[in-house]
């Protein structure tokens, strides 16, 4: 009698811990779920609170499981595909410091504008050099775009995460 009671205690300790417990937890920006049935349910998420991106001389790695992808076209008569290939915002996310760093830049004069997303321009610079450091630490924690110009023609927009 003793063991049943036992046996019965024990089933009814894991049952209770595996309906409780849930998989794959985070805490994301959006997401619903789909269905719902008696035996589970499906669900999405968008976005991801943490994801870092660790740099090197060698190149980078991210870890996360969203990572950002940009997708830009330009559109010009000048050809800047080359600097385009060489041009680094880095980190990003950040928190402090973003660097912009072109190694092939020759002698194209190139200007930078750092936007909000209600389009204000926060921070600009003209004629900047090869690397170049923009101080992001007392803007708040948002998405901004960092538009790369060359004499009022637009090379490159990066989208920036600023933590």
């Amino acid at each position: 009698m003793r063991k049943n009671k036992l046996l019965f205690l024990v089933i009814i300790v894991s049952s209770i811990g595996i309906n409780n417990s849930f998989s794959q937890n985070s805490i994301n920006s959006s997401g619903n779920t789909i269905i719902s049935a008696g035996n589970g349910s499906i669900s999405y998420s968008v976005g991801q609170v943490v994801y870092t991106t660790n740099f090197d001389t060698s190149g980078s790695v991210a870890q996360g499981v969203q990572q950002p992808y940009e997708i830009s076209e330009v559109l010009s008569s000048v050809d800047f595909s080359d600097l385009v290939k060489d041009l680094k915002i880095f980190p990003n996310p950040s928190t402090d410091v973003l660097t912009i760093n072109m190694s092939n830049l020759g002698d194209t004069s190139l200007d930078y504008e750092l936007i909000d997303s209600n389009g204000r321009v926060l921070i600009q610079e003209k004629n900047i050099a090869s690397e170049t450091n923009i101080q992001v630490a007392s803007l708040p924690s948002a998405i901004y775009f960092l538009k790369i110009k060359n004499q009022n023609t637009d090379i490159k927009t990066f989208k920036i995460i600023k933590k």
